[in-house]
């Protein structure tokens, strides 16, 4: 019975180390491996400037001025580690209020009236780190963004058309503007502009 127990306790040993082997080691090493032949996917999308990280694509940011295409609110100030939205409902008065003191600021930032300030210019999204924006929002504040870069109306439009992203998958969602993409991509415009 001893005998029998110590050869148990022997192959049972024998399995963990294995497995330790296997999923501890060998599994994780694939999955590393696997993640970095997907080219951009398995290290955040990282967005670089003159060889320098200033972001992810995948994870939205504030930005503040009128030089910049503003993101949508966040209800954690983009804090990574409280992704959260704010848990209030349509009907509460504190999201009432805040969303009537955006869509007043969001008017006269761009010169719209208050009934033409699209939706995510008013609500965080559900993580409040969306790094998209509707066309509809980055429209409406293509004319403040070109004015403040000195870029022409239409070369702005046409960044904007051109960092429009699809449905995902073709066909969940609507079409979105990354607007950290945007914003790199009116900042090289605007120094080339410049130079």
């Amino acid at each position: 019975m001893i005998k029998d127990l110590g050869r148990q306790s022997l192959a049972g040993l024998r399995i963990l180390l294995v497995f330790t082997v296997i999923l501890g080691i060998g599994y994780p090493a694939a999955v590393w491996g696997l993640g970095q032949t997907v080219r951009g996917q398995a290290t955040g999308q990282t967005v670089t400037v003159d060889g320098r990280v200033v972001g992810s694509g995948l994870i939205g940011q504030g930005f503040e001025g009128d030089e910049w295409f503003h993101s949508r609110p966040s209800a954690n100030d983009y804090d990574t580690l409280a992704s959260a939205p704010t848990n209030l409902g349509p009907s509460n008065p504190d999201l009432l209020a805040a969303i009537e003191k955006r869509r007043a600021a969001v008017a006269e930032a761009e010169s719209v009236d208050p009934a033409d300030v699209p939706p995510d210019a008013l609500t965080a999204s559900a993580s409040g780190l969306d790094p998209q924006i509707s066309v509809d929002y980055a429209t409406i504040q293509v004319a403040r963004v070109a004015r403040a870069n000195g870029l022409s109306v239409e070369d702005v439009r046409a960044l904007v058309e051109k960092h429009t992203e699809g449905r995902s998958l073709g066909f969940l969602g609507e079409p979105g503007v990354n607007v950290l993409r945007l914003n790199v991509a009116v900042q090289a415009a605007a120094a080339q502009e410049a130079g």
